[in-house]
């Protein structure tokens, strides 16, 4: 399990995170919505140990990741798979280098097991054994995302997280998106962490949804109760209420 304790970030004079309190199911999707500019991906970025907290702590499998050298964390890494928002995939190189990578950094196997992995986890990530070839630029923003998901599980990692996947995608493609984290997640037991503003594609696989407004989660539920949330500020999010929440910005509400 995932948990994060009493979590602050400040950046500068700027507080981004307040005390943040977070447990994270195994093998759930547990999705953490909220406005842009909120802090969901500086949430994430703590869990994977891209930043370090200002205050409080991130335990994963009974581990204080904030306590941890570089080495024990590099280490712990390959538990969690990362995807960020736009890929980043390295444009030099074809979609198999790219996926094979984390293999080829963290073990020691030959060109035929690294052969055999990539396409087993193109094959799990729903892509032809032919993308392999291409290369990111040559592959539709969907495509994008499934290869940096690819790359992201070929550790085979206990947890998976995702920064904003369906961003910048049609409502196709996002439903495909969708339903590729529920495979990986049902069918291979991986912990799933998504971050998104996108309400129609957390609605139809979230377990558990938690939202982020102005630095504090304000609501955490299982998603059959956060639907049906009483918090006036989930209601205007859910509704789509834009005056609702200027109101509620300008301290009206």
């Amino acid at each position: 399990m995932i948990k994060i304790k009493r979590l602050k970030k400040v950046f500068g004079s700027k507080v981004v995170l307040k005390d943040i309190n977070l447990e994270i199911e195994d093998g759930k999707i547990t999705y953490i919505l909220g406005l842009s500019g909120q802090g969901k991906s500086t949430i994430i970025k703590h869990i994977v140990g891209l930043l370090k907290p200002t205050k409080g702590e991130i335990w994963v499998d009974n581990i204080n990741i904030t306590a941890l050298s570089q080495k024990e964390l590099f280490n712990l890494r390959k538990r969690i798979g990362f995807t960020f928002q736009e890929g980043a995939l390295f444009d030099s190189m074809t979609i198999f280098d790219n996926i094979a990578f984390p293999l080829v950094e963290h073990e020691k196997l030959t060109k035929k097991e690294i052969e055999k992995r990539v396409y087993e986890t193109l094959e799990m990530v729903g892509l032809e054994y032919r993308v392999s070839k291409l290369y990111p630029h040559e592959l539709s923003g969907g495509m994008r995302k499934r290869a940096a998901t690819a790359r992201a599980i070929i550790l085979k990692p206990k947890y998976v997280l995702y920064d904003e996947p369906t961003s910048g995608l049609d409502p196709i493609i996002s439903d495909k998106i969708t339903k590729m984290i529920e495979h990986l997640t049902r069918d291979f037991g991986i912990t799933s962490v998504v971050i998104s503003h996108d309400l129609k594609e957390t609605f139809k696989s979230a377990d558990f949804i938690a939202m982020l407004y102005k630095g504090e989660i304000i609501e955490s539920a299982p998603k059959e109760l956060f639907i049906n949330s009483k918090n006036y500020i989930v209601r205007a999010f859910i509704e789509g209420d834009s005056k609702k929440f200027e109101e509620i910005s300008k301290g009206s509400i």
